[in-house]
């Protein structure tokens, strides 16, 4: 094993004394081409071009001497240092920090970023990063080659948003461009590259923040979820009539417990009636499609989202045929539409779907719908009574089916 290990970050600025001192007595030293061409690097050292972590790790603990690992930024922030002390490699390491490149774009940017969001987008995790952009007002996107700015921008399509996008941070070819993501498709962008992400509207305040990341306070002081109809302005009772059983707090909790919405998924709400359960779930941290194809709800819906300050995009149409152009679900809560909304939401393969029915009939139609396409289901019949506390006489009951389906590949 090597002596000594030393990863060492780099941001473009002239190293340290420590880290010049370390580099100078390096026996073996690793990096991309533009930190082996440094002139710190001894010119007898054995270099080692870095591409797969892992087998460098394994020439360096095979190394007798004193290795230097260069790396662009804050190498402990999603950078070598994890796989360098991966227990298979049994590497114990010291490391030299530099300014880490998500903090770098945002200072080129001006802006705080505290309350921001940090992703990390391979081709294999693109489509979750583009959720998390979806759905948070501020996220910072680490890029890689395919899956940088144009292909965000592709995912995000009918979504607004600003791309701060900083491309070759540290270097003399350092760029800073400011575009719409709707234009952001159009252009070759350089790599390395780091995007910001701004979403529409007033960014979120918070007085007192304590935690990176996101703003832990409602803005209006709200807390807990299954709210009651009075906390959405948009499930208020219209023309004297409740908005009916798929809009009890009860079953939208249950329905929310069964999906599991999480930073990263995107939840499919179709039928959003008043907004509530597409507002908690965003408030959970995903993504969220409301989609309904009654104009006054999809007002609703958008309004009640400016009021909890949750990013979602609503979708007005007509469930199954708007079904068909949008972006692939990770769960989906189907509000209405019957046995053919539930076969082309299975046609699709998310992890998890719930429904309601108000009829045994119903529910035992939609669940052979969901049991013949490649679903385990549940059902549960729930029933909830509202009490009058002044008087403790019933003030309104609910009796609903509640149909819960995980893809069968997914089932234990």
């Amino acid at each position: 094993m090597a002596d000594r290990v030393t990863v060492i970050g780099w941001d473009g600025s002239p190293l340290t004394e420590v880290a010049t001192a370390a580099l100078s007595a390096a026996t073996l030293v690793a990096g991309a081409a533009h930190h082996l061409a440094l002139p710190e690097v001894p010119a007898n050292a054995e270099r080692i071009r870095l591409g797969s972590i892992d087998l460098a790790a394994r020439r360096i603990a095979g190394h007798r001497g004193s290795a230097v690992v260069l790396a662009d930024g804050d190498p402990g922030f999603f950078g070598v240092v994890r796989n360098l002390r991966a227990p298979e490699h049994g590497l114990e390491v010291e490391v030299v920090p530099a300014v880490s490149s998500v903090a770098a774009a945002f200072a080129r940017a001006g802006m705080p970023w505290e309350d921001a969001q940090t992703v990390v987008a391979h081709p294999r995790t693109l489509r979750r990063a583009v959720n998390v952009c979806r759905a948070h007002h501020k996220v910072a996107v680490l890029t890689s080659p395919g899956a940088g700015p144009a292909e965000l921008a592709l995912l995000l399509e009918g979504v607004h948003r600003t791309f701060v996008i900083c491309e070759e941070l540290g270097t003399a070819r350092e760029q800073v461009t400011v575009v719409t993501s709707d234009k952001a498709a159009d252009h070759v962008w350089r790599d390395p590259n780091v995007v910001i992400v701004i979403g529409s509207g007033p960014e979120p305040q918070a007085t007192g923040a304590w935690i990176a990341g996101r703003h832990p306070a409602h803005p209006q002081g709200v807390r807990g979820w299954a709210l009651p109809p009075q906390a959405y302005a948009s499930s208020a009772t219209e023309g004297g009539r409740n908005s009916g059983e798929g809009e009890s707090p009860g079953l939208r909790a249950a329905q929310l417990a069964r999906l599991g919405p999480r930073t990263g998924d995107l939840l499919w709400d179709i039928g959003s009636g008043s907004g509530a359960l597409a507002v908690e779930a965003a408030r959970f941290g995903s993504a969220v499609l409301a989609v309904d194809s009654d104009p006054a709800a999809c007002a609703r819906t958008a309004a009640a989202a400016r009021v909890f300050g949750v990013q979602l995009q609503v979708v007005e149409g007509r469930a199954p045929h708007v079904l068909e152009r949008l972006p692939e679900p990770d769960v989906v809560r189907i509000g209405g539409g019957g046995v053919p909304v539930v076969t082309a939401v299975t046609e699709r393969r998310p992890e998890r779907i719930v429904t309601h029915a108000s009829t045994r009939d119903e529910a035992e139609a939609l669940g052979a719908a969901l049991s013949a396409n490649g679903y385990t289901v549940r059902c549960s019949l729930l029933q909830s009574v509202e009490l009058d506390t002044a008087a403790w006489s019933e003030r309104e009951r609910s009796v609903v089916f509640l149909l819960s389906a995980l893809r069968s590949d997914l089932a234990p």
